[in-house]
C-alpha cells in the first residue's frame, strides 16, 4: 500500500520559513517525479513545485520561484519543499504527491499518489 506523509506545516508569519516533508512508503520511490500541491480555500489545487526521479529536473510555478526549494533524498525516500519568504497568500493545505509517468508534470492528473495534506497558515 502506497502512503505519502506529510509533515512541517504549522503556524508562521509573514517572512517567515518553513520546510515540509513528505515521507513515502510502499512504491519505488526513485521511479517517481514527486510534486507538491496546495489548496487554498474558495480555489482549486495548483501546482507549487516537482522534481525528477534524479532532482536533475525541478519545476516551479511562477508564484513561487525563487522563495520555495523542492528536493528529495531517494536514500530515504523523502521529498521536502523549502520555503522561504512566506506571504498570507500561501496559506493553504500543502500535498505531496507521486508520478510514476516520468515526466516532470504541472497537471493534478499526472500524479498517481496523494498524501493527506499539511496545513500552512501564514499570518501578517
Amino acid at each position: 500500500q502506497v502512503q505519502l506523509v506529510e509533515s512541517g506545516g504549522g503556524l508562521v508569519q509573514a517572512g517567515g520559513s518553513l520546510r515540509l516533508s513528505c515521507a513515502a512508503s510502499g512504491l519505488t520511490f526513485r521511479n517517481n517525479v514527486m510534486g507538491w500541491f496546495r489548496l487554498a480555500p474558495g480555489k482549486e489545487r495548483e501546482f507549487v513545485a516537482a522534481i525528477s526521479w534524479s532532482g536533475s529536473k525541478t519545476d516551479y510555478a511562477e508564484f513561487v520561484r525563487g522563495r520555495f526549494t523542492i528536493s528529495r533524498d531517494n536514500a530515504k525516500n523523502a521529498v521536502y519543499l523549502q520555503m522561504n519568504s512566506l506571504n498570507p497568500e500561501d496559506t493553504a493545505v500543502y500535498y505531496c504527491a507521486a508520478d510514476s509517468g516520468g515526466i516532470v508534470l504541472r497537471i493534478t492528473a499526472a500524479y498517481d499518489y496523494w498524501g493527506q495534506g499539511t496545513q500552512v497558515t501564514v499570518s501578517s
